[in-house]
């Protein structure tokens, strides 16, 4: 039954509606940011600290979480995951105190560390080369209609009912869906190279970087992905209170505002892009780079727009600019790193490159926060473009240095 045409994409629209919560859970702080402040009293720097908590944690366990899926039953980790980060989603309500929101938040970035390496190596079981990028490409919109969400319904909620509200409403509405997934997604049998490994799937750590690390496209890809999620979480941590300071607008329109444009053009640009780069994948053995460099280097100019402009339909359009773009190169962050490591290291894979991401992605409020003090916020969001250009540099060399030679039919190297 699990293999059938059918229920594959059903497997892609369960895991697309686990993964919407595990970005609303996360975004919707970042929307009652000006709340906490009053009500706490704290800074910019002590909320950056509270976004980066998540990030801390999420980063340093992901290596152990991509290990563990490697090794055990990935609807397992899923769901309980789900379950629990929805948990200490409701639990966040109840804090009253700054200590209490750094830790919840370090809670939540555990209970989301074990999602992405098991949902992203089942997902793989599922779909092969020729429809990856595309399932992969749908499950990534809903990290944008997930984002959107958590800002736009936090926001109105914070606004209106207090900022507590959403937290209630985003954790019970996992818990169930936690539980009804239990009977509904299935675990399938894992996919191995076509070749013999030098090594067993349960061998060492050391084994496992080996084969992580086989390819010299691995750390180019890695290395890429530290800079993008340090300009994304830029903008997720920090935009909704620049549109609240700067442009005057209520926490409902600041939040939805800073989610919405960018991330609507981010579900057009993760579905072209997967459709580009399985069509680019089937021609040129670093297609799927291709076509991340190819948003990369295009979403430029609408980072820079984002903090020079002073008109807000010119932000829009820069927002959904670089929006769209950004989703060129979210759509094969997986499938890239799938076509340069071996099956049976795809979790490990997953795990590592989370972890490195977030680190990186982690410096990104705090800081913003510090230097927006100096500089201003405006010039910080421009400055973020120059990132872009040279993480789009970086990955069309180690195409053109990595990649040459015939497409692999199997899907890994």
């Amino acid at each position: 039954m699990f293999r059938s045409r059918i229920y594959k994409w059903l497997v892609v629209g369960m895991l697309w509606f686990v993964c919407f919560f595990n970005y609303a859970d996360r975004q919707a702080i970042f929307s009652v940011f000006p709340l906490l402040k009053q009500e706490m009293d704290l800074s910019d720097v002590q909320l950056g600290v509270i976004g980066a908590s998540f990030m801390w944690v999420y980063a340093f366990g992901a290596p152990f979480a991509g290990a563990i899926g490697d090794r055990f039953n990935r609807k397992f980790l899923i769901l309980a995951g789900l379950i629990f980060w929805s948990l200490i989603t409701i639990a966040t309500a109840l804090s009253t105190k700054y200590w209490h929101l750094v830790l919840f938040r370090a809670l939540e970035g555990l209970g989301e560390t074990f999602y992405f390496p098991a949902s992203m190596s089942l997902l793989s079981d599922y779909h092969g080369p020729d429809t990856r990028s595309r399932a992969m490409g749908i499950h990534q919109s809903s990290v944008y209609a997930g984002t959107i969400a958590g800002g736009a319904l936090a926001g109105f909620m914070g606004q209106y009912y207090g900022w507590r509200s959403g937290f209630y409403v985003f954790g019970w509405c996992g818990v169930v869906l936690g539980a009804v997934l239990i009977a509904l997604l299935k675990e399938p049998q894992r996919t191995r190279s076509a070749e013999p490994a030098p090594a067993a799937p349960r061998s060492g750590l050391r084994e496992a970087l080996r084969g992580v690390f086989a390819s010299p496209m691995t750390p180019v890809l890695m290395c890429v992905f530290i800079g993008a999620n340090f300009v994304a979480m830029v903008f997720l941590t920090w935009m909704p209170s620049y549109l609240y300071r700067k442009f005057s607008m209520s926490l409902t329109m600041a939040g939805l505002s800073a989610t919405a444009y960018l991330q609507i053009a981010s579900v057009l640009g993760v579905i072209s892009g997967g459709v580009l780069a399985d069509r680019l994948a089937r021609k040129h053995r670093g297609g799927r780079m291709m076509a991340q460099a190819l948003g990369l280097a295009c979403g430029v100019p609408f980072l820079f727009l984002t903090g020079w402009t002073l008109s807000a339909p010119v932000l829009v359009l820069a927002m959904a600019g670089f929006g769209y773009f950004k989703g060129l190169y979210d759509a094969n962050i997986w499938a890239s790193l799938y076509d340069v490591v071996k099956p049976e290291r795809r979790a490990t894979a997953v795990g590592l490159m989370n972890c490195i991401g977030w680190l990186g992605g982690s410096a990104a409020p705090i800081a913003i926060a510090a230097a927006s003090a100096r500089y201003g916020m405006s010039a910080c969001l421009s400055a973020t473009s120059a990132i872009y250009f040279s993480l789009a540099g970086l990955l069309m060399w180690g195409v053109s240095r990595f990649m040459r030679g015939r497409p692999v039919s199997s899907g890994a190297v």
